[in-house]
This record gives structure tokens, sequence and C-alpha cells, in this order.
């Protein structure tokens, strides 16, 4: 690395530490790097492709639409704490970067991050990212998943301990879902997890009520269009390597910030043990085309 990436890295290392410090002048967080201001400013906009303070200033509003979303705080108290002396001036800057006013954006969120040369952004809960270093892969994701898997089975095996043996072999009899589950809620349901996220990621509603006793035709439309709109989401996600970025879900209440790799590992735990169920459903109904439905063989196959 350069000298001017080095101070930079060092910069944003310093900078997540110090969000909170709105009195801090300029010349006092260059002298802390040994530069004058004009020399600090000029090599922080050479690898940032903007100024220190303007840096700081678009990571402290998607800082703040961060806060507006997942809190419930008043929004003079987010502006405050993004280093604005009045709702006006806040709304002002929040405004030309998002296209909307804070309170316009709360009931309708869109985008965390606002675009930046650098691709250095707010990392929430309370960090920033420097893609460099953070970046999460494909390969990461599964081992992460896989590491998940091996916890969850630990925590589950010490967990079990409370129960007796009559509770230990009693056969189980569960359903994925506040209701009784059929094929056909099922199948639906696995079409419109792919569905409810696709409207999420794109910040527009679902229809929930397409799921109640959906027909085969309806099933095969939706998913000639929300299956293919699905993979092509976390591919474009997988390729650009942005599977720790993240988005807003506007659709929850309140609404949450997710990262994709996140969603991508929550919509393939799910989707497993509702695919199982039906796969066996299928099998007690003397369809065993499809076995268990075990993607191995399916994964071992030459793309």
């Amino acid at each position: 690395m350069t000298t001017a990436a080095d101070t930079f890295a060092d910069f944003v290392d310093h900078l997540a530490g110090a969000l909170d410090d709105h009195e801090a002048p300029a010349e006092e967080v260059a002298g802390r790097f040994h530069f004058s201001r004009f020399h600090f400013d000029r090599m922080i906009s050479q690898v940032a492709g903007e100024p220190p303070q303007a840096f700081r200033r678009r990571v402290l509003l998607e800082r703040a639409a961060y806060r507006l979303v997942t809190t419930s705080a008043p929004i003079l108290d987010v502006a405050v704490e993004a280093g604005y002396g009045s709702h006006e001036a806040f709304t002002r800057a929040f405004s030309r970067a998002y296209g909307a006013t804070p309170a316009a954006w709360r009931r309708r969120p869109g985008h965390l991050q606002i675009e930046a040369p650098s691709g250095v952004h707010f990392h929430p809960p309370g960090g920033l990212r420097l893609p460099a270093r953070d970046e999460v892969t494909s390969m990461d994701l599964l081992t992460r998943m896989v590491e998940h898997h091996v916890w969850l089975t630990g925590e589950m095996v010490r967990v079990a301990a409370r129960l007796d043996d009559e509770q230990l072999d009693r056969p189980i009899e569960l359903d994925v879902d506040d209701d009784r589950q059929t094929v056909r809620s099922l199948l639906s349901r696995l079409v419109g997890q792919m569905g409810m996220w696709n409207a999420a990621m794109a910040t527009r509603d679902y229809d929930w009520s397409v799921e109640d006793r959906e027909s085969l035709a309806s099933l095969r439309e939706r998913l000639a269009e929300e299956g293919p709109t699905f993979l092509g989401h976390v591919r474009d996600v997988v390729d650009q390597r942005r599977l720790d970025d993240t988005f807003v879900d506007a659709l929850c209440e309140p609404a949450e910030v997710f990262t994709y790799g996140g969603m991508v590992a929550h919509v393939l735990t799910f989707a497993a043990h509702r695919r199982t169920l039906v796969a066996l459903a299928l099998a007690s109904h003397g369809v065993e085309d499809l076995g268990w439905g075990d993607p191995m063989q399916w994964v071992a196959q030459p793309v």
C-alpha cells in the first residue's frame, strides 16, 4: 500500500471510533496523522474521491438513515447525533443525499448507502467497512453456514439435556409455521419466500393473500418470475463481492437492516426444512421421483 492508502485506512479506523466527536477541528484531526490540514485533505481526497469532512458527513448521514429505520428516536435526536444543530439543516442535507425528507424516508426506506468512490460506508450496527479488508466471499458464506450448523447442533444437544427419556423418545409432529401445513401451503411459501425477499430488496410491498390456497397454475407462474429474479440477485452480489452489503427490509415492523449474505443463509436454512417436508409428503402419496430432495448430487454435477 502507498503512504496515502495507509493514511486513508488509518483515517477510516480513527473515524469509526470518533463518529460522535463533532467538536474536533479539521486541523486537529490532520495533526493526529502528522500532516497539515492542506496535505491531509489532499491525500484523503486522492484516495477516497472526497475530502475528509465530506467523507465524515456522508458516513454520519448513512448512520442517521440506519437509526431512522431501526429506532423510534425523534428525528431531532437523530439530527443532533449526526452533528446537525437543527432539524432544518439535517432535513436539507438528508434530502439532498436520499431524495426524501427524513420523515418520508423513515416511512418508506430505501438503500442505506450513499454512492461513494471509495466504497467505504457505515456498517451496522456501529462501524465502517473497508471493502478490501472485510469482504465476505461466497466461500466465506458457505463456511459460516457450516459453522452455524455445527454450533446449532451442539446447542440442540446441550438443551436436550432438559428433557426426560419420555420426551426425548416421543414421536415428533411439528409444523414449520403457525398453521397446519399442506403440500400446497408449503410450496406456496417456498415461492413466496423468494417473492418476499425480492420485494424487500426492491423496496415494495409483498401481497401475502396470493398464498391463500394458491393454485398450481399460479405457483408455476409466480415461480417463473420470482425464481430467476431471486437467483439473479444472488448471482449479482456474489459476482460483485457484496455479500456483506446491507439493505433495508421495509416489510418488517419495524423495518430492519440485513446483509445480503445473511438473507441468503436465512432463505436456504428455512427453505431446506420446507422442501424436506414436501418431499416426504410427496413420497407418502407414492410420488418418489425426488427422493429426499438432497442437493448433494445437484452440486456435484458440472456447471
